[in-house]
């Protein structure tokens, strides 16, 4: 075999290592339980706000600090703290991707993603022929 030949292979399987090793971090979305038993790992959780449960936002005392409690989609409801200001309209969203880590029994979020309601959602369009 030549010598390029070779330093081509194995610059592919270097390739190919990096590839496998990136791609074992890309995150999906998981529940709580999955992230409390890996405590300090980041994960993306994909859940509901909890409307039955009080959301704390006081901007004139901390204007960085927002509580609130989800539900993700096995049902489990924890409390999350996100250190940002609350979203816009966040109690409309249909549901949120949180992600961040557990610690001490709450999910501390470092990303709110939300999900909101389409406004064409309940409209109707009719299709006639002409």
């Amino acid at each position: 075999m030549k010598k390029s030949n070779i330093i081509l292979l194995i610059l592919i399987a270097v390739a190919i290592g990096i590839i496998v090793t990136v791609a074992g971090d890309f995150s999906t979305y998981e529940t709580f339980a999955t992230a409390r038993q890996k405590e300090g790992k980041e994960f993306q959780v994909i859940g509901k706000l909890d409307t039955t449960k009080v959301m704390e936002y006081n901007p004139q005392r901390d204007a960085n600090l927002f509580r609130f409690y989800v539900t993700d989609k096995t049902g489990e409801t924890r409390p999350v703290v996100f250190y940002g200001t609350k979203p816009t309209d966040f109690e409309k969203a249909e549901s949120v991707v949180l992600t961040g880590k557990i610690v001490g029994g709450e999910f501390k979020c470092s990303k709110i993603l939300m999900k909101c309601p389409s406004k064409y959602k309940n409209d109707q369009v009719a299709i006639g022929k002409a």
